[in-house]
This record gives structure tokens, sequence and C-alpha cells, in this order.
């Protein structure tokens, strides 16, 4: 990988191909990270990378050997934005696709602990670490259908939140970003290509963009060491809950 300056911090985000992980490294770059771009596919994170000034990496974050890979490629690591995760289906708990539950927790919850726990030395060594862990608001409230998901999300949450615990006392510091409704490849991907189907989801409302969420995880890392923001719950105007929203 490329070398940054010794003196340079460097920021990991996982799932930075696109959406809310391509916004957040264009963010932690202009505050003068290098960034790390990490994600399943090769081209969109070479490109991002080559905009930024930062270095792409293809991992999967449900391949250990992978993850472990990028983690001896790494020489410091000041902050880690565990952004990749997902969702497949939109089923009730009758009709559940053990398949697509499987996918849900390996990416969201074993993803999230297979990087972080990798990561976590060196951002405990950097004297002044920051995990950024994107859950959704599916990490405090349930949906009819979306069992899979926010079940994912919610042991996603407290896997995040009991490490709050866990490093008290150590330099790191933890932020949830729980966002509601943002309009990325999230639904695209839900629903396997269906745009349509995905398009109906934001229609008649005024959604979040990827840009949204990125300004806040920048803001974030930007404050000081002292200052640890625990949790924040970002959605629109337009939406009160993760079945509730203002349709015109």
């Amino acid at each position: 990988m490329t070398t940054p300056d010794a003196d340079r911090r460097v920021a990991v985000v996982t799932g930075a191909s696109a959406g809310i992980g391509a916004a957040t490294a264009r963010i932690l770059a202009a505050q003068g990270f290098h960034v790390v771009c990490v994600a399943r596919r090769k081209e969109p994170i070479e490109a991002l990378a080559g905009e930024i000034g930062g270095t792409a990496f293809v991992a999967d974050v449900t391949d250990a050997d992978a993850v472990a890979a990028l983690t001896d490629s790494l020489d410091r690591v000041d902050v880690l934005v565990n952004n990749a995760g997902g969702a497949r289906g939109l089923e009730p708990v009758l009709e559940a696709d053990f398949d697509n539950w499987r996918w849900m927790w390996e990416v969201n919850v074993l993803g999230t602990l297979r990087v972080t726990r990798a990561l976590l030395p060196k951002l405990i060594d950097s004297g002044d670490g920051l995990i950024v862990t994107v859950t959704s608001i599916a990490a405090i409230e349930t949906y009819d259908n979306g069992s899979g998901y926010t079940s994912a999300k919610h042991a996603q949450g407290a896997l995040h939140r009991t490490l709050r615990g866990e490093l008290l006392g150590k330099p790191v510091r933890l932020t949830e970003i729980a966002p509601g409704m943002v309009e990325t490849e999230f639904s695209l991907n839900r629903f396997k290509g269906d745009r349509e189907r995905a398009d109906a989801v934001y229609k008649g409302v005024k959604p979040l963009v990827a840009e949204d969420i990125a300004e806040v995880i920048g803001f974030v890392a930007s404050r000081p060491s002292h200052v640890n923001i625990d949790q924040i719950v970002i959605k629109p105007r337009d939406q009160a809950s993760a079945s509730r929203y203002n349709r015109t």
C-alpha cells in the first residue's frame, strides 16, 4: 500500500466503494487523513483512492484472511469507520430466508467484529483512536418484515456499545451513527437490483444523501480527544421513525 507520511493520521473506511463510505473517505481526506478505502469492488475504490490521494485495499469484511492482510499492511490506524454492511430481502418471519439472514449477520455483525478486533491494537497504540460504527435506526427500532436486518443491526449496535465500556480508560473514542432513510445503493442491493422497487422506497419523501452522513462523521472525527460523542441518530425531516414517513 502507499505509505503515508509518518506523522499523518490514517483512517480506514470499510464499504468505501459507494454511498456513505465513499463520501466519508472524501470528507476525512479533506481533513488531512490518509484514507485507506476498503471494499470488495476494486475499480471504484481505486478510482476513489486516486481522487483523494489515499490507498485502495480490496477486501471483504467477511473474509478473515483478507482482514488479516489489511491489518498487516497498516503501520498505524487512528480512525476506523465501520461502514460495510447492508440488507437483503424484506420478508415476514414466517417467510424468512435463512441465506439472507446469514449474510446480514455475517457482514453487519461478524464483519464489524472481525475488522474492529483486528485493528483495535493499532487504534490503542495511536494514543488517540476513534471507532465510528455506522449502524441504522434499525439498531434502535424494529419494523414489520425487517427482522433479519433489524436483528443484525441491533447486534452490531450492541457490539459497538459494549466496546464503549470495555475500552474505558483506553485512548479510543467510540461513536455510533444511526441513519434513517438515506438514498444510496442500499435499497437497490436489498432488492437484488430491482430498480422500480428500490425507487419506490424514496417516492414522495426527501431522503438524506450520503454526504449528509459523511459530514457528521467528519464532525465527530474533528472533535478534541476528550470529547466522546456516543450516539447520533440522523433522519430526514420527513421521517419520524423506521416506519412513519410524510409522503407527498
